[in-house]
């Protein structure tokens, strides 16, 4: 394990761990047990930056590390010089759907897109000016020219027309050339207005064609049926302009599952079987798709991915790796497996060192506090099939932090607190008065 870097990544790890979520900074001091996974992620990653596409979903139930490893991922595409935006799916954030719910995701997107300088996200004008001044640079030596001399700005704009040519021979490709070509009639002419305009428009923030063709004369917008479009060409924008793809992260995709409407819940499931299609069979390039879900998403057969033949043949399990027990980390869809007792007991080791390095204190748990920690865990009511990681690492961190604030407690005094033993999920009990009361079987 590395030393942390700061205060704020270990301030960002304690706080989100010990509230039950993932944490944006400092993922790698806490990434135990998912090498083989990673592996086939880094591969993605490698075949992406080479021009390549991919497609992957993750998959596990809640607390399993889902979210962690498509955040570690984030992480490491970004630190790689990748382009990376993510958003949750949520009830008004879809992938197919009017009123504005398509919109919406990619919004989402673009608001969190992210790269190396700008990792919190809010990278777009970031990307577009740090390219006009590479450009600027590049013109500067090439020609001797400087930036107030007759014919600079010509010769900058020259070259930047000839990367938005690349992209303006794409589906909606010339408009999104225009856009760009737009900021940089801004950023010339110190017009911030047409800037901020043009970066509205990239966001897809404009509501009508009108708006958009009075403050940059276009004659579209991005908008619930096109969004995706727009995806593929910021994919082949930013590999042209030096960076070597985009990443684009989908979690809790289980909204998708939950969507009552079956024509609705099967538009959403067909555009992102375009998505997959256009990445497996090569017509995008420098993209890479992660899907975040819950096993129920992808193999109910009424309302999951398997409710669709098109689905199920893409994404079900061989049967000969069923029936073999191995486990295919190259296939469509990755599979989270539970962690080992050693690699549990690894992860709860690092977190007691992380806290420890925290809060400056000098006290530390022995390997067989930490066993005894487990001991109890695993001694709750169906924790054999119930417990997760997200789940032990909640506890454990809560437990850190009670006996840091109360040093004279050892662990094993807390553990077999009655405060402790009653945080053990309890059966719900019968209601004769409940929703279900009437129901017999």
């Amino acid at each position: 394990m590395a030393p942390l870097k700061s205060k704020r990544v270990s301030t960002a790890l304690m706080n989100a761990l010990g509230a039950g979520v993932v944490p944006r900074l400092g993922l790698d001091q806490i990434a135990v047990g998912r090498e083989k996974e990673l592996a086939t992620l880094q591969q993605d990653l490698d075949n992406i930056a080479a021009g390549g596409a991919a497609f992957r979903f993750v998959i596990g139930r809640y607390g399993a590390g889902k979210s962690f490893t498509l955040q570690l991922l984030r992480s490491c595409a970004i630190e790689q010089g990748f382009v990376v935006a993510d958003a949750d799916i949520t009830p008004d954030r879809r992938l197919c759907g009017g009123n504005g719910a398509s919109i919406a995701t990619y919004r989402e997107l673009m608001h969190n897109l992210a790269t190396k300088s700008r990792p919190d996200g809010g990278a777009l004008a970031t990307i577009l000016e740090r390219w006009i001044a590479a450009i600027q640079t590049q013109v500067a030596q090439e020609t001797g020219l400087k930036p107030n001399d007759q014919g600079f700005d010509a010769q900058v704009e020259a070259k930047i027309r000839e990367v938005t040519q690349d992209v303006a021979d794409l589906v909606n490709g010339f408009e999104f050339a225009n856009v760009i070509i737009a900021y940089w009639s801004g950023y010339r002419n110190d017009d911030d207005t047409r800037k901020e305009s043009a970066l509205r428009w990239l966001r897809g923030e404009f509501s009508t064609k009108t708006e958009a063709k009075a403050a940059l004369g276009v004659r579209v917008i991005i908008d619930d049926e096109t969004w995706y479009d727009y995806i593929k060409l910021l994919a082949r924008f930013v590999a042209d302009i030096g960076y070597k793809g985009l990443i684009i992260v989908l979690d809790e995709v289980i909204h998708l599952f939950k969507i009552t409407t079956t024509v609705s819940r099967q538009n959403n499931y067909d555009k992102l079987l375009a998505m997959f299609n256009d990445t497996m069979q090569g017509r995008v390039g420098h993209l890479g798709m992660l899907i975040g879900g819950t096993p129920q998403f992808l193999e109910d057969p009424r309302r999951g991915l398997y409710s669709d033949p098109a689905w199920q043949r893409r994404t079900a399990e061989s049967r000969l790796i069923r029936q073999s027990g191995i486990v295919d980390t190259i296939a469509p869809v990755i599979r989270l497996e539970p962690l080992t007792p050693s690699e549990i007991l690894q992860l709860l080791q690092r977190l007691a060192e992380l806290h420890k390095t925290h809060y400056s204190y000098v006290k530390v748990l022995s390997t067989q506090d930490l066993q005894e920690f487990l001991r109890v865990m695993s001694d709750r009511i169906g924790a054999d099939q119930l417990i997760t990681p997200g789940e032990i690492v909640r506890d454990f961190v809560t437990v850190l932090n009670v006996l840091y604030q109360n040093p004279q407690l050892s662990i094993a005094q807390l553990l077999q607190s009655t405060q402790f033993q009653s945080a053990k999920p309890k059966l719900p009990q019968a209601d004769p008065e409940g929703e279900f009361a009437e129901f017999t079987v």
